[in-house]
């Protein structure tokens, strides 16, 4: 197998299961550990992968977003973890959009379910959580139903969305960074949430460490237009301050 080759099946394994170990690999492929860091650092080189302490996961792109269904596997601690901190946010918020993806549905379960609310979302999975909830009241956008993400997007969703001056938007990205902003992969999803940017006067962008240092095809909003951002105690405490002196609070937990 030629440097070529083995790069490209070490990028279809991360990206089929959402992280690839140098161990791992070095046997399935029957190369030394070296050559395997050798080739993670040139697909990290590239864009395509993300280094980490062991291994290397991968990075999302206009050809290639993980589904609903790997994202709620992976650093579920760590989620858990974020989305708590990120609801006991609210304030005196009495709209809400809380976006697509799995952290928004577990944001979504530590909702307050005491006190009267008024939640848009664009996710099946965010109103499956809160339809039964009696004192929060659901608005789901309707449109095109993406089958990796099960959330609903293009015109439809955006117009709707649009109507509504919202208190408080609970964003996800698929990466965010100094540099790009805060990123997605689909055109669609990106004017849904720069939508959801627009319609909202408070942003909270909840994500694990994961997310940062990652650029995605289409920029949605910048760090300055976030008010809080809330991580996992993953992220650099130096790494942190540098996000927050481009102006959003940042909370590390």
């Amino acid at each position: 197998m030629d440097t070529e080759v083995r790069r490209r099946e070490i990028l279809r394994m991360a990206r089929q299961v959402g992280y690839v170990d140098v161990t791992d690999l070095a046997n399935d492929l029957t190369v030394s550990k070296e050559t395997v860091r050798r080739d993670l650092n040139a697909l990290e080189g590239h864009g395509l992968v993300r280094r980490t302490h062991g291994g290397a996961h991968p990075v999302e792109s206009a050809g290639f977003e993980t589904t609903l269904a790997l994202r709620s596997i992976r650093h579920v601690p760590e989620k858990a973890r974020v989305a708590t901190a990120a609801a006991q946010l609210l304030g005196e918020a009495e709209t809400l959009f809380i976006d697509e993806g799995y952290t928004p549905q577990l944001i979504a379960q530590s909702m307050p379910r005491d006190r009267q609310l008024t939640v848009v979302t664009a996710s099946l999975g965010v109103a499956h959580i809160l339809a039964d909830a009696d004192r929060i009241e659901v608005l789901l956008l309707g449109g095109r139903v993406r089958s990796g993400t099960m959330a609903s997007v293009d015109h439809w969703a955006t117009q709707m969305l649009a109507g509504f001056a919202i208190d408080l938007a609970f964003i996800g990205a698929n990466g965010i960074s100094r540099e790009y902003g805060l990123t997605t992969p689909d055109p669609a999803v990106n004017e849904l949430k720069a939508q959801a940017m627009r319609s909202a006067q408070r942003h909270i962008f909840a994500g694990v460490h994961t997310k940062f240092g990652c650029a995605s095809f289409c920029r949605f909003a910048h760090v300055s237009d976030i008010e809080t951002i809330v991580t996992d105690s993953g992220l650099p405490s130096a790494e942190a301050q540098r996000y927050s002196m481009l102006g959003p609070r940042v909370i590390r937990v």
